[in-house]
């Protein structure tokens, strides 16, 4: 892992042929890397050998090409200018399809718990990927524009956009299929969105391959997708003005699901350690001494207080160490290896994002602006 603070920012703009030949010249070192490693870190968890994994990726491009052809488009600008084949960047969209791709721990905050709007996650997932990783603002011609944290290569991850849509991303266990739109093109679509109704709208339209989570904050307010192949569950925090969610179903109609899937690193104590963090209703909760003495005091020197105070303590937290909610190497099977890459507080309003390079409780929060 990078000593760097900052991750490396890059600014593209165009066409998507030109899109995808700017972040391949700007990011080709990083894409390769990726495209290098993919396989192998996804045999970590589940045996697949090359063969089968890229004609997954082969298989999955005629798929995309119908839901959204100038996102094939732009892959291949990407492509073309850092230098490998197709597929192999399509692997690196399908490879959560092959595994679970990441535990996490996210919340989205608006009105009436308060005026701004804020959506956030600790992104829990393999260490490896940190020097794969960006911060992209991408400006498509005639769309709006919309910065993300990101593995160099993806066609859309965790960000916002200048249209009041900002998302994260959480792996959900329900059944997938072997093939489908793969989730990050789900993604990019909400980003040339501007309303939760037309996110929901642009997720339904897909024939999906896996199942996911997506954290939001919209111009409606905070907004929870429960993504499964054949619904889109909507939580919309009961007009709290908050939402949280961890790895497992909480949707009314989903609950069921659980029962079926094994728990996805510690997801029930995370989900509930969260709460309570954000809930003003409970005793002690984050804003109060008792709760400030639990989280403990932050050695990367955030201020005892300031707007995003509690929010980062909650994110810092060491409750159930260290399969926290800031999570640690541990010697759980198979996925003990996964650890908080990094943490993210996204303000679309301001349009910014407050990033950490590694865990929140030792890395400190810096800020990206999208100008």
């Amino acid at each position: 892992m990078s000593s760097s603070t900052r991750y490396q920012e890059i600014d593209i703009s165009g066409s998507p042929r030109e899109l995808g030949r700017q972040l391949g010249e700007a990011a080709g070192d990083q894409i390769r890397g990726f495209c290098a490693i993919a396989l192998e870190r996804v045999n970590r968890t589940v045996a697949i050998t090359p063969a089968q994994a890229l004609n997954v990726a082969r298989e999955s491009i005629p798929i995309v090409a119908e839901y959204a052809p100038e996102m094939i488009e732009e892959l291949q600008g990407t492509a073309e200018a850092a230098h490998v084949a197709l597929e192999e960047l399509m692997l690196l969209q399908v490879r959560n399809q092959l595994k679970a791709e990441g535990g996490c721990t996210s919340f989205s905050l608006g009105p009436p718990r308060r005026n701004e709007r804020i959506v956030a996650q600790n992104w829990d997932a393999d260490p490896a990927l940190d020097d794969l990783t960006i911060v992209l603002t991408r400006r498509p011609t005639g769309k709006p524009a919309f910065m993300t944290i990101t593995q160099a290569g993806l066609i859309a991850y965790i960000g916002f956009n200048t249209a009041g849509i900002g998302l994260c991303a959480n792996t959900l266990p329900a059944p997938s299929r072997r093939l489908g739109v793969p989730h990050y093109f789900l993604l990019r679509a909400i980003y040339e969105a501007s309303s939760l109704k037309a996110a929901v709208a642009a997720v339904n339209r897909a024939q999906r391959a896996i199942p996911a989570n997506i954290m939001m904050t919209t111009p409606e307010g905070p907004a929870n997708l429960e993504v499964t192949l054949d619904s889109v569950c909507v939580l919309e925090g009961e007009g709290t003005g908050l939402v949280t969610h961890t790895n497992h179903c909480r949707h009314p109609d989903l609950i069921s699901i659980n029962h079926s899937f094994p728990e996805l690193i510690q997801s029930y104590a995370r989900q509930a350690r969260i709460d309570f963090l954000l809930n003003p209703s409970l005793p002690g909760h984050s804003n109060s001494p008792q709760a400030e003495a639990a989280i403990g005091a932050n050695p990367a020197g955030m201020p005892a207080r300031g707007l995003l105070h509690e929010w980062q303590a909650a994110l810092s937290d060491h409750d159930g160490y260290p399969r926290s909610i800031c999570r640690h190497n541990n010697e759980d099977h198979p996925n003990g290896f996964w650890q908080t890459v990094f943490s993210v507080i996204i303000e679309p309003e301001q349009r910014r994002m407050h990033i950490t390079r590694g865990t929140p409780c030792s890395h400190p929060y810096e800020i990206y602006e999208l100008k």
